[in-house]
């Protein structure tokens, strides 16, 4: 070893592309001598894919385009492999077996928190991921029992009558924007059912200023480096402390009315003022506002991109369009009783329009806004494939994904997987559940979205009602998606030609 290490610091490379050859050697030496090494400390480790300069080449790959970069990794390593970038090891796990384990993992196996910690800034300490997981597993199974079937009912006439509000301006016929008007509608519904009246009718303005300076302090950087001291982090945090002092006005508005008035309050805002721990605490000002900011984000983006989405494909599918139009009507006539096609859009109505559902489905499975859901091994996983005994298993400290964007349009699983065919969810072909987690539009497993109910109710009213009084017409293509954003939507080309039905 002395003497390599001698010949090594006498070598003078004679010219430039010598010294480059010798470093490129050196860098296949050293990646072959280190696979060894971690093959003896796990030898039923996933396969790397990795490359000769690995974190180069997957750093590059990677945020060029995710979804290109993992499709590839998965069709030359299989349905479980390993990235390297740097001291970070990030395992996929790509379709329906080999997803099982990610989605079935409890708290102690997987954990959200060391992954999303960046959040942190933005939701305030001791809020969601920050907080101990007695009490962040208390704040999510709250939130959950909060947006019941009961409460849900109470939401549509809400975003119904913001809907009509807000869709007054746009007159008889034109063209639209639908993810710039989609984008501003749900923040107001959403405001209205999950906020409350006082802050839709007093606050929202700001409300909605603050959400966006909050929004964009959030860049790839901060995965890395949160409290970097940049112009977008400062908004950020000067936007969190703004939006406490409003939400602060509001709870104090809230402690000086009656309790009879707070009990008739069907917003999360009061569901967390009125929230207690197991010991006793409760939520204060900064807690309230921590949680009412991490609902908004959950929701927020999800919900405006998939019922964008939505819109887009049926403006570029007439009959789909024209068969979602009669299956409203004739769901709010049934709901109703009456008869009458000009009855009010429902919660009822709304459990059954089936085919309304399989579009939001089928775009959810296209075009997850949510490409990948990460956790941090905190033990090591075993990955069976379906098989019943382990074929690979992860090592603790590895990043571990799942990537619905990939593993929804797997040929294996789905039909034609890149055509929007929202049949595919309805009987008898069911795709979907021929094999446990094909689809995870919501997650799956203990930490399923909590708020899959709310935003099912929120896209279907807005997209119904939509339907009900308008026809849709593509004007663009259908757009790419926008991977420079950390919840990925459609990038531009989202316009659609209008005429309100009369």
């Amino acid at each position: 070893m002395e003497a390599l290490s001698q010949a090594l610091s006498d070598y003078r490379p004679e010219s430039a592309w010598e010294a480059v050859v010798l470093v490129a050697v050196l860098c296949v030496v050293l990646r072959a001598v280190l696979t060894l090494v971690d093959f003896a400390l796990h030898p039923k480790a996933p396969p790397r894919s990795n490359g000769i300069f690995p974190v180069l080449s997957n750093a590059i790959g990677f945020a060029s385009h995710p979804v290109k970069f993992i499709e590839k990794r998965f069709r030359q390593s299989g349905p479980v492999f390993t990235c390297s970038f740097g001291a970070v090891n990030l395992t996929f796990l790509i379709g329906p077996d080999a997803s099982a384990p990610f989605y079935k993992a409890k708290d102690d196996q997987l954990d959200q928190g060391q992954v999303y910690g960046f959040m942190t800034p933005v939701f305030g300490r001791d809020v969601v991921y920050d907080a101990p997981l007695v009490k962040r597993q208390h704040q999510i199974r709250q939130t959950a029992v909060a947006l019941r079937s009961s409460r849900l009912e109470q939401y549509v006439p809400m975003i119904v009558k913001e809907t009509v509000q807000f869709t007054k301006a746009w007159g008889n016929e034109g063209s639209l924007d639908v993810l710039t008007d989609l984008s501003v509608l749900t923040i107001m519904t959403a405001s209205r059912c999950l906020h409350g009246d006082d802050v839709r009718e007093n606050m929202f303005d700001e409300v909605s200023r603050l959400y966006h300076d909050l929004d964009k302090g959030i860049t790839p950087l901060s995965f890395f480096w949160p409290t970097a001291p940049t112009a977008a982090h400062a908004k950020r945090d000067a936007a969190r402390v703004e939006m406490m002092r409003l939400f602060t006005r509001a709870l104090e508005k809230r402690d000086a009315e009656s309790t009879e008035e707070q009990q008739t309050k069907t917003d999360l805002l009061q569901v967390y003022k009125d929230m207690v721990y197991k010991d006793g605490s409760k939520n204060t000002p900064h807690h309230v506002t921590g949680m009412l900011i991490a609902l908004l984000f959950a929701g927020q983006h999800t919900s405006s991109i998939t019922s964008t989405w939505v819109t887009i494909y049926l403006a570029h599918n007439p009959d789909i369009q024209q068969r979602c139009r009669e299956e409203v009507q004739a769901a709010l006539t049934a709901a109703a009783g009456t008869g009458k096609e000009d009855a009010d859009v429902s919660f009822e109505a709304i459990q059954h329009m089936e085919l309304l559902g399989s579009c939001v489905k089928e775009v959810l499975r296209l075009h997850p806004p949510l490409i990948m859901l990460m956790r941090k091994a905190i033990a090591d996983i075993p990955v069976d494939l379906g098989k019943g005994e382990p074929k690979y298993v992860i090592p603790k400290g590895d990043i571990v994904i799942a990537c619905p964007a990939v593993s929804q349009r797997l040929e294996s699983v789905f039909t034609e997987p890149d055509k929007f065919d929202p049949d595919r969810f309805m009987p008898p072909r069911e795709e979907h559940a021929k094999k446990p987690y094909s689809f995870m539009g919501f997650g799956g497993g203990i930490h399923q979205c909590i708020g899959q109910q709310f935003g099912l109710v929120q896209v279907k009213t807005i997209v119904s009602y939509l339907l009900l009084n308008f026809e849709f017409e593509a004007v663009d293509p259908v757009p790419e998606c926008n991977y420079e954003a950390m919840v990925v939507g459609p990038k531009d080309g989202t316009h659609v030609k209008y005429r309100r039905r009369i």
